[in-house]
């Protein structure tokens, strides 16, 4: 798998969601290497990036979301199902990525990079009122929820740095069926997939907790 973009969010005000003065959605390629380190629980805010902001700590940031990556596979299907261009980071993502099948990413998949850097996948992203807004497309909620390619959060388990044309190696790939899309359908309405995926010991903390508030367990 190879960075093609790393991007960090420019801060602007939140206009889609009340109560949160600004979101960092609007990411923006930088030349790097930049430094990836652990962040700590929410809400206290900490993004694994260096010089990355979350401006909603309620449901962003923290150690299980400490770093979200997309794939450019991924734009491009968008791209020809909507006849409109995405830069890399438009999706607000800090890795544009590509190689891998981030929708058969398996929670508890490492990944290695540079400078010591072990990333692991812990959950989809799961769409939000800022995201619609962001992206400024009639729909968008229902088209993104039935294509079903969200991109992975991944959190920090050994600091290291990331810079565009990098290598991520795939280095650690649990022996279970918990896959991103899987977690993703689960969250977005299927609730008999929800019930199987919470029966797992593979499920991440917090999105075990987001399907127990989804489905009000």
């Amino acid at each position: 798998m190879r960075i093609i973009s790393v991007n960090i969010g420019r801060v602007r005000p939140n206009e889609w969601k009340e109560g949160v003065g600004f979101t960092g959605i609007d990411k923006r390629p930088v030349p790097g290497p930049v430094a990836v380190r652990p962040a700590g629980p929410k809400p206290s805010g900490e993004v694994g990036l260096e010089g990355d902001r979350v401006g909603d700590i309620e449901h962003h940031g923290g150690t299980d979301q400490a770093v979200y990556a997309y794939s450019r596979d991924d734009y491009d299907h968008f791209e020809r199902l909507l006849g409109r261009d995405f830069h890399e980071g438009a999706f607000g993502e800090n890795l544009t990525v590509t190689g891998h099948d981030l929708g058969r990413a398996r929670t508890g998949e490492r990944w290695a990079g540079p400078d010591g850097l072990v990333l692991e996948v812990t959950s989809p992203r799961i769409p939000c009122n800022t995201f619609r807004g962001w992206i400024a497309e009639k729909g968008w909620l229902k088209t993104f929820t039935a294509e079903a390619r969200p991109g992975a959060y991944l959190k920090v388990v050994s600091p290291g740095t990331v810079s565009e044309d990098a290598e991520l190696e795939v280095v650690d790939r649990p022996d279970h069926d918990i896959t991103i899309e899987r977690m993703f359908r689960a969250g977005m309405g299927d609730r008999a997939l929800a019930m199987e995926l919470l029966d797992s010991p593979h499920l991440g903390d917090d999105h075990r907790e987001f399907l127990e508030r989804r489905y009000d367990l």
